[in-house]
């Protein structure tokens, strides 16, 4: 199956605020893991007056990393892209030592209500006590001494997804939704699917020069990029149809073909990666369940042409 151009290439040169861009530094996490890749990153922007992007994990060396750098400089504002705990939880302690503002789309909730006797996976990821002081709409723009950043909502990896803009530069801090180094992950019901794909266009419209993601290094040629992402996304999609049409009925059997190449060890995600295109598919009537919504121990078969 044809993927995009990754690139591994990274140096997260822990602990050190490291020049991205004029005016943006990124200090990268240590929380390696097969979902974070080398840790998460978080971004300062502006030189005397600053905001911070996506502060990280209650981590204490990364605490201490990010007053560092910010030393002699006011934080105004911190934004945060969404509220997965490798994300947004520093966000409390970075505004109780700098008064910072909060800045993000809203609380963290799923991209749907929970089926009767399903279990959300990735609760135990969600940081459910994040609250933002400021709730930034789509096109909403916040300013500071030097810089203006502007909310670019992208529902997909979470409901409350948030891309920002930096104004006047062509970057876009687009945190998880579109990562350099491997494709974003959308678990249901957390995630959507049809939410990712409509907010990948979206940005494949704006025509931003550069991305600066939440894992791993830029993306220097967002359009392409992202082009060859959706082409992934539709080749996955039709991995999973051709399955069911071939005589697979659950996520097992299909994870077990279209990720034979992949670690065993993502297999987990891999499924939820799979419903989500089945709840997408049943959404527009070219799958059909065994009566009850799509689950990860559903049946499927294709849908009755009428």
């Amino acid at each position: 199956m044809a993927s995009p151009e990754f690139n591994l290439a990274f140096e997260p040169a822990y602990g050190q605020a490291v020049p991205v861009a004029s005016g943006v530094q990124r200090i990268t996490v240590n929380n390696p893991s097969a979902f974070t890749f080398h840790g998460t990153n978080s971004y300062i922007v502006g030189d005397r007056s600053t905001a911070v992007i996506d502060p990280g994990p209650e981590d204490e060396a990364h605490f201490r990393a990010l007053m560092a750098a910010l030393d002699g400089r006011e934080v105004t504002h911190i934004f945060v892209s969404h509220t997965h705990r490798d994300h947004s939880p520093l966000s409390r302690r970075l505004q109780a030592a700098t008064g910072a503002q909060i800045v993000a789309e809203g609380p963290h909730r799923a991209a749907r209500p929970l089926y009767q006797g399903e279990v959300n996976l990735f609760a135990e990821s969600s940081d459910l006590d994040f609250r933002p002081d400021i709730a930034i709409g789509d096109g909403e723009t916040i300013e500071g001494d030097g810089w203006s950043l502007t909310g670019v909502l992208t529902p997909g990896h979470t409901a409350n997804h948030a891309a920002f803009a930096l104004e006047g530069t062509g970057i876009l801090f687009s945190a998880d939704h579109v990562m350099a180094w491997a494709t974003s992950i959308v678990a249901p019901p957390d995630g959507s699917m049809g939410d990712y794909m409509t907010s990948l266009d979206r940005l494949i419209e704006r025509h931003d020069r550069i991305l600066l993601p939440g894992h791993g290094g830029p993306v220097r040629k967002p359009i392409s990029f992202m082009r060859a992402l959706k082409t992934h996304r539709r080749m996955r999609e039709r991995a999973v149809l051709d399955r069911i049409r071939a005589g697979d009925r659950n996520i097992p059997d299909m994870v077990k073909v279209i990720y034979r190449e992949t670690d065993p060890r993502l297999h987990g995600a891999a499924a939820l990666s799979v419903l989500a295109h089945i709840e997408d598919l049943v959404e527009r009537g070219e799958i059909e369940t065994d009566g009850g919504p799509p689950a990860l121990l559903g049946s499927y078969r294709p849908a009755m042409r009428r």
